[in-house]
């Protein structure tokens, strides 16, 4: 499914782009012992009540808050040691998924550091609710 905006289909975007925390992730021994620089991009497809012609009320409450969504995502990532940046992502959709708004949520997870050849190792993963 696309995460474009989608007012036939009564969907908006929401995104948070390169939130960077200090997490422990990875297999070998020294990523389990410290924590290194993660990047970490959602992008939400989300009920939109008001689409295609209204316009809701200016309150929010009605909307999936950007802010929500970056402290849940820093939260699980900074939770303690994951081996795997896959499990990473998929905690971080399956819980924007908990939000009944959220039809699907695309979860990136980047490694800048690991490779000094290359600007960034990393996954995406998605999640549905369909």
């Amino acid at each position: 499914m696309s995460l474009a905006p989608d007012a036939a289909r009564g969907l908006r975007r929401v995104f948070v782009r390169g939130l960077t925390v200090q997490a422990r992730l990875g297999v070998h021994a020294h990523e389990k012992a410290r924590s290194q620089r993660v990047v970490i991009d959602v992008d939400l497809a989300v009920r939109d009540e008001h689409a295609p012609l209204g316009e809701g009320p200016d309150d929010l409450s009605r909307v999936v808050d950007y802010a929500t969504v970056a402290a849940t995502a820093r939260r699980i990532a900074c939770a303690g040691h994951v081996r795997l940046a896959e499990t990473l992502a998929e905690r971080i959709a399956i819980a924007l998924l908990a939000d009944a708004r959220v039809v699907v949520a695309r979860v990136g997870v980047q490694k800048p550091d690991v490779l000094t050849d290359v600007g960034s190792v990393g996954v995406v993963v998605e999640r549905t609710r369909f």
